[in-house]
Parts: C-alpha cells; structure tokens; sequence
C-alpha cells in the first residue's frame, strides 16, 4: 500500500483518541465538583452528613465536611471550626502553626487588598480628588504614583499612622486573643453601621473569601504592570 493511503485511517484514529481525551478532561473537570468519597472505615453515612458548601445556610456551617480538592484527604488538624475552611492544607501549616493567628493575618492581609485593588482601579481610571493632579500629576502609572507619594511623604504618613493603630491596638487584640480571651479573629469591634446583627456569619465568610480573590487580584495586577508596564484590560 501507498503510505499516503494510510493517512486518512490515522487521521480517523487520530481524532477518535482527541475525542476521548477531551472526554476524560470532562469527566475529570466534573469530579471536581463532586462530593468527596466516604472516609476509610465508613460504611454509612446519613445523607444530611455530607459536605455542604459554606454559602449555604448563612455561612452557620463554615467549615465542617468541606473538602474542596476530592481527590485529597481533608487535614485531620482543620476542625472545620473556622471562617472561610475549605479543608485545603497542602502543607499541613494547620498541624503546627496557631491557626487564630493564621487566620487573623489572612483576614489583615485581605482587607489591605481590597482596599489595594480600589486603590488601583480608581488610580488607572483616573478618578481623584481634587487637587491632587496639581501634587501627584496626572500619571495613571502605578508605580511612578507610588513613587510620588513615598517622595511626597505620603506613604511615609501611611506607614506611621497604621503602624501606631497596630501597635496600640491590633497586638493587643491579638496577644489577649492567642491568651483565651475569646475574641475572633479580625474582630475589632469595629461595626458604625450595625451590618452585623443580621446574617453575621454568611458576612464574615464574604468578607474571607472576597480578600482572598484580593490578594490573588492585587498580585495580578501589579505583575501585569510590571510586565506590560500598565495594568492588563485597562487603558
């Protein structure tokens, strides 16, 4: 046979194996989403017991039975008792670190970058206060906007300001916090509004993951500034 007569048959062949590779990607994909197994050593289980994602039932359920990687046997040292637990700890941090203290630092960091990313955008799109073109110019540049503001002093109030609200009262908070003094992380008593009397718990679980996708944001923004030397989708 002519080699080239044999082409149409592989090129069948070919696309059948793309196929079903695309399938199995699918599949895979699905399962992601699936409940997690039965623990070893379960025969039965009711089905009220299984996992329940937390944006269900106000967020009341924070943490218990979440499993957000199926394939992974969730920590035994995640007691499920903790806003925004969704049984990843790859490197078992939660097996030997105070996880108040991890969690009271997660939750800072995720409020500075919320804040970052509003930052960011009201910067990029232009809007300021009036007056501030005259100090600051008008670059939409991020880093030449910083640099301004740390040759200007203001970073330097930025700086002195929050440090002194952290020392006076952010360690203290977290000191009397780590001693048993029952206050949750990243409460500081601090609500003008009273937003919380209502639907705390599904509030406080927004808040944590909305600070997550923050950090992930704000870091994705600066490396595309870095890299494009404007943030990516914006003019």
């Amino acid at each position: 046979r002519c080699p080239s007569a044999l082409l149409p048959a592989r090129s069948s062949s070919l696309i059948k194996m793309l196929r079903a590779s695309v399938l199995a990607a699918c599949v895979a994909a699905a399962t992601a989403f699936s409940p997690s197994a039965l623990p070893l050593g379960t025969a039965t289980r009711k089905a009220t017991s299984g996992p329940t994602m937390q944006l269900y039932k106000d967020g009341k359920l924070q943490g218990a039975g979440v499993n957000c990687i199926p394939i992974f046997k969730r920590p035994d040292s995640l007691k499920g008792d903790m806003v925004g637990d969704m049984g990843f700890d790859p490197f078992r941090v939660s097996s030997y670190a105070n996880m108040q203290f991890c969690q009271e630092a997660e939750i800072k960091h995720g409020r500075i970058a919320m804040l970052a990313f509003a930052g960011i955008m009201a910067e990029v799109i232009g809007i300021r206060f009036p007056g501030v073109d005259k100090v600051y110019a008008a670059s939409n540049d991020i880093f030449e906007i910083h640099n301004m503001a740390v040759e200007k002093g203001s970073m330097g109030q930025i700086l002195l300001w929050c440090g002194f609200a952290e020392i006076c009262g952010g360690l203290p908070a977290m000191n009397a916090m780590l001693e048993g003094s029952g206050r949750k992380p990243g409460d500081f008593g601090f609500d003008p509004l009273g937003l919380g009397k209502k639907n705390f718990e599904r509030k406080q679980l927004v808040e944590i993951m909305n600070g997550r996708a923050a950090m992930l944001a704000v870091s994705g923004m600066v490396h595309h500034a870095l890299i494009n030397g404007k943030v990516q989708g914006l003019p």
